[in-house]
């Protein structure tokens, strides 16, 4: 299997998620994960996907979402050359014999406590993949509790943005309506 994230532009429009997504599962992709948030563009949300593959192309899934009228970038971030981010809060069991060495695991992670409970810790990390399932795996003897992941976010290195081109200001004119393509080059002229 073939491990590739996808930085997606979207219209932050309702809808827009579900219909990423579909297109995906229509596609026989599983989504290993899947992040959204604004960007520095009012009206513009960022999707980071990450999806294993094994025999399919990816390029026909990315061709299909460049279609869909809401997606207004994709590019393929290379691990090699991107930073990738995600978020674990994991509930440990820490009683009074556990708990210093539950904190030394902590640090040792540059991981913090951000919540103490009499028999637990709730403990917060951020990281690359590898990082935080090494965590987990050490925290396991203590007994997690509760566990939840973000998905990965992930930039691509360097001064160059992802909106250093044009989003896609005019390269589709006759599939939209003149009208939203001339609000769309107005507004994303960046």
């Amino acid at each position: 299997m073939i491990r590739h994230t996808l930085s997606v532009l979207v219209e932050d429009q309702p809808g827009v998620l579900a219909r990423i997504a579909s297109l995906f599962s229509r596609r026989g992709f599983n989504i290993e994960s899947l992040a959204v948030g604004p960007t520095e563009h009012e009206g513009v949300s960022r999707m980071t996907i990450v999806v294993n593959v094994a025999d399919l192309p990816l390029e026909q899934v990315t061709k299909q979402l460049n279609k869909l009228i809401n997606v207004l970038k994709i590019v393929e971030l290379d691990p090699s050359n991107a930073i990738q981010r995600e978020i674990v809060l994991v509930k440990v069991r820490a009683d009074s014999e556990t708990r210093s060495q539950v904190l030394e695991t902590v640090q040792l992670f540059r991981a913090k406590v951000v919540d103490v409970a009499p028999d637990s810790v709730i403990i917060e990390a951020t990281g690359n993949s590898d990082k935080l399932e090494a965590l987990l795996r050490v925290l396991e003897p203590f007994g997690i509790k509760e566990l939840v992941q973000s998905g990965m976010v992930a930039m691509g290195r360097g001064s160059r943005s992802i909106t250093d081109r044009s989003l896609r200001s005019s390269d589709r004119p006759s599939e939209r309506p003149p009208e939203r393509a001339f609000l769309r080059s107005a507004d994303h002229s960046a």
